[in-house]
């Protein structure tokens, strides 16, 4: 088989980006499977970035490597049972870590806002139902991509048809159902419901921080070195990865939907598109490893241990 020069330098990162997103969630994965061992105290903010990494990493494995192995001639490897199960679980990861980043931020928001502001209750409560509310997202998501199995077939397909989107590897068929409509419009509406809530958040941490900052500079005009505290420097780095999820989401969005107006698949915009994809979840945990300032120490401790 020949292949363009132009999507295999695509297809090879793509396959470098899989890998590198592979070992940056796996050694966040690690570093809290170590900490639940170690019976070390988990924040909410742990729980929710476990989340948001386990659901980085299915989305990396489920949308990076079928799309390598269709690249490389693979297209058969899967059925059409393992076709519709790799694309509802990859819509329900995609789903679970926009609502995570979409808590994260809000958290982060409501953990950061001064003692005497309205958020005073709210700040207390929210610690008892972070756990409980990853759990129920899963299962929401889970429900609300349930009929997305029906809009997808195996390789083996021989059926011609206008509203089919190739994979390469899978095939999706659009639909101008009023169900089929309906059901978009509320994937749509919780998606813009949690990126909404993003930018609002991220405002009101933008805002606090500029508060913060003018404050201390007052008190401490004398001072030529500031020190960051540490929950300054977590709502940077949540910011850093709102920043990016946001753009990331945008342009796989805006790349989507001109394959879906394409009369042919074309195979460099699948690979661009998948590579959009999976950007966040691989940037996502380097960004987090900057800001785990006791990893090191854990690890020193462990192999000293043994």
């Amino acid at each position: 088989m020949k292949m363009d020069p132009g999507n295999f330098a695509i297809e090879t990162f793509l396959f470098c980006q899989i890998t590198v997103g592979m070992f940056g969630n796996s050694s966040i994965l690690f570093y809290y499977i170590i900490l639940i061992f170690t019976e070390k105290h988990l924040t909410p903010k742990d729980l929710i970035i476990e989340h948001l990494t386990f659901a980085n990493y299915l989305t990396v494995i489920l949308r990076g490597f079928p799309q390598t192995m269709a690249y490389f001639g693979f297209k058969n490897f899967l059925d059409d049972m393992g076709c519709k199960l790799i694309v509802y679980i990859s819509r329900i990861t995609r789903g679970m870590s926009l609502y995570a980043m979409c808590l994260l931020s809000c958290f982060q928001a409501i953990t950061i806002s001064p003692n005497n502001s309205k958020w005073i209750k709210l700040k207390y409560r929210a610690t008892k139902y972070i756990g409980p509310s990853c759990s129920v997202s899963w299962l929401v998501h889970l429900l609300l991509n349930i009929l997305t199995p029906l809009r997808v077939s195996g390789p083996n397909y021989k059926k011609n048809a206008t509203n089919r989107l190739s994979y390469g590897y899978c095939s999706l068929f659009a639909s101008d159902s009023v169900a089929t409509t309906l059901y978009i419009s509320l994937v749509c509406f919780s998606d813009v419901f949690c990126l909404g809530l993003m930018a609002c958040s991220s405002i009101s941490m933008v805002s606090i921080l500029y508060r913060h900052k003018r404050q201390v500079k007052h008190i401490h005009s004398a001072q030529h070195f500031l020190k960051v505290s540490p929950e300054d420097r977590a709502t940077q780095t949540i910011l850093i990865l709102l920043c990016t999820f946001v753009i990331s989401y945008s342009f796989s969005s805006i790349v989507a939907i001109i394959r879906t107006y394409l009369k042919y698949p074309v195979i460099w915009g699948v690979n661009i598109f998948t590579s959009l994809e999976i950007f966040f979840p691989i940037f996502c945990p380097f960004v987090l490893i900057t800001n785990m300032k006791s990893s090191s120490n854990l690890f020193l401790l462990c192999l000293g241990k043994r």
